[in-house]
């Protein structure tokens, strides 16, 4: 099962809050996708929020746009920062990606307003089928909030 950024932002609106500011706290983040022989391939990436969606826009034939197009499935994780601080936690995102076609100008044109991007590339919104949270409490737990569509938050604590 897998949902939008808008029916995450509806079904928890406090982890997708958190995770939105970690994702805004710097411009670029690791995308993971999957090669033709099966294994993975990390590369960097700037995401986008807007229309209820989550946006990722790519070069023209670029490596992991190729690799999302044979097999839409990703893992997005939020640049982690410089410092071992971890403010707002680590944060991950699993999905599928599904491009939008290079015929359908009114939304590659509302996302090209807000992102510049070249003239020629690839947009992918987003289909998510986990939201992972890992953080820090008290300095002495480790906590880790897990979402999926359907399903409720579930958080594990561990010391």
């Amino acid at each position: 099962m897998h949902t939008n950024w808008a029916a995450f932002t509806a079904a928890e609106p406090e982890l997708a809050r958190t995770v939105e500011q970690r994702f805004a706290a710097y411009t670029h983040h690791v995308l993971a996708t999957l090669r033709r022989d099966g294994s993975p391939r990390t590369t960097g990436l700037e995401v986008r929020f807007s229309d209820g969606e989550l946006w990722l826009g790519m070069m023209p034939d670029s490596l992991k746009a190729l690799d999302l197009r044979r097999d839409p499935r990703f893992a997005l994780q939020a640049n982690p920062g410089e410092d071992t601080g971890m403010g707002g936690g680590d944060v991950r995102i699993g999905g599928r990606a599904v491009e939008i076609a290079a015929g359908d100008a009114e939304t590659r044109a509302r996302y090209a307003e807000e992102a510049e991007p070249p003239e020629q590339f690839h947009l992918f919104r987003t289909e998510l089928t986990e939201v992972v949270r890992t953080s820090v409490e008290d300095e002495k737990y480790l906590v880790v909030q897990v979402w999926k569509p359907g399903e409720p938050v579930r958080t594990l604590r561990r010391t």
